[in-house]
């Protein structure tokens, strides 16, 4: 499987790093090993002193597909939770300032939290969804799918035109404004529309 993310989906969060509104989606991706464990802590990486939590809505494909069609793209996937994509936000601004691609601060090992899936068929609206990260019991990112630059379906057919999905892969779909460090023994809680999908405990 793949992890396929997409970055400044959210005008706020755009705003609160001053970046720039992209014309077209901005896609990147993490191996498999990025995937952090079931039951298992975030381990800070020695190399960064700035993590950041990204909370985002994730959406599992379940049929291979190329040159998808919006129209068609709803077809592609039945299940959608929420996941964190950890960021070494220092380390990032390095390699941006020097122009050089994100990897080492975006797809380093365990930075991929994937979250119970729950059958999309549960929600009248995919384009009305309220998701919220909390840390140690406080709300610090809540977001709402209508707040999308390009909205799930969307980026299922965008992606596809440059890599074919695959049953499993997942597509992390961007974070709303409220991204924040996080710390040794800080817990994290992810939520969609109110049914908790993961809990994370930090190391």
């Amino acid at each position: 499987m793949k992890i396929i993310c997409i970055g400044r989906n959210y005008t706020k969060h755009i705003e609160e790093l001053q970046n720039e509104r992209p014309q077209e989606p901005v896609v990147f991706m993490k191996p498999d090993s990025a995937v952090l464990l079931k039951q298992h802590p975030f381990v800070i990486p020695e190399f960064s002193e700035d993590i950041h939590h990204e909370l985002e809505i994730i959406v599992k494909i379940n049929k291979v597909g190329k040159y998808i069609d919006a129209k068609f793209a709803h077809k592609y996937y039945d299940e959608i939770g929420v996941g964190i994509d950890f960021t070494a936000r220092d380390l990032q601004q390095k390699l941006k300032d020097k122009g050089l691609p994100w990897e080492k601060a975006k797809a380093f090992d365990g930075s991929a939290v994937i979250g119970e899936f729950l059958p999309k068929s549960n929600f009248s609206s995919l384009e009305n969804l309220t998701f919220e990260l909390t840390k140690n019991g406080e709300t610090v990112q809540k977001g709402n799918s209508s707040h999308m630059l390009w909205k799930i379906d969307e980026l299922i057919s965008y992606v596809s035109q440059y890599f074919t999905l695959k049953i499993g892969d997942i597509i992390f779909t961007g974070t709303p404004e409220g991204v924040g460090i996080v710390k040794p023994e800080d817990v994290l809680e992810g939520f969609l529309e109110g049914n908790k999908l993961f809990r994370i405990h930090v190391k």
